[in-house]
């Protein structure tokens, strides 16, 4: 086992995941748990958190399922199709890790939320619909609709921003307005917002991202 990093070293112990953890650096900075996209890791979006909030604590798990090589965080069937059961199978593995980790780091009373690109937005979205409470909110970029749990949780005005492209062609603007509609039905409180580019991340989103964050991300307590 090796001991997790303040300073961006990787670390995989019982926790379940191999991830990076980084301290928060004000008493009510939120967390970031950063979701990469396919064939990104555990590194890759770390220059993203430190953009969105350089006083955010940090927690960054690499996806464990691989697609030719490719690290994701569940499987797929094909481009745009997914495997709701390991979907289902792999959100439950991503919340027990983060109970996990808030015991490890001390985490309790920090707002936890998720920054999640692509399949890390997706893995987000799934975990937000099938373990309400497990998140304090989440910045879902180019996201689509996981799956559809019967019967739909309560997500009691939990806050949620969708940053989508207008010309994705891997999360067209339909699959952006399904995930806002189901998760204002499940109560959240959704921002939907249309980035000019296609699925590219952007200093729009950036931008973005970084003052909904100012604006949710105080801790709990």
């Amino acid at each position: 086992m090796t001991v997790p990093s303040s300073h961006g070293a990787p670390a995989e112990d019982d926790l379940g995941f191999l991830h990076v953890y980084r301290e928060p650096s004000r008493p009510d900075a939120p967390v970031l748990l950063l979701l990469h996209g396919t064939g990104g890791d555990e590194q890759d979006l770390l220059p993203l958190g430190e953009m969105l909030d350089p006083g955010a604590g940090i927690l960054s798990p690499r996806g464990k399922v691989l697609e030719r090589g490719m690290a994701r965080f569940f499987r797929r069937i094909a481009e745009g199709v997914f495997d709701e059961e390991d979907l289902k199978r792999r959100a439950l593995e991503l919340t027990e890790f983060l109970d996990r980790a808030r015991e490890r780091y001390g985490l309790q009373g920090r707002a936890l939320l998720a920054v999640g690109f692509s399949n890390g937005a997706n893995i987000a979205g799934g975990v937000l619909l099938l373990h309400p409470g497990a998140l304090d909110g989440a910045v879902l970029i180019r996201a689509m609709v996981p799956l559809v749990p019967d019967p739909k949780p309560r997500l009691d005005g939990t806050p949620v921003l969708i940053l989508n492209g207008r010309r994705d062609p891997l999360a067209p603007p339909p699959e952006g307005e399904r995930l806002a509609s189901l998760l204002r039905e499940a109560g959240a409180r959704v921002d939907l917002e249309w980035i000019e580019a296609g699925h590219e991340l952007t200093a729009s989103d950036v931008a973005r991202a970084r003052e909904w964050i100012s604006t949710v991300g105080r801790s709990r307590v």
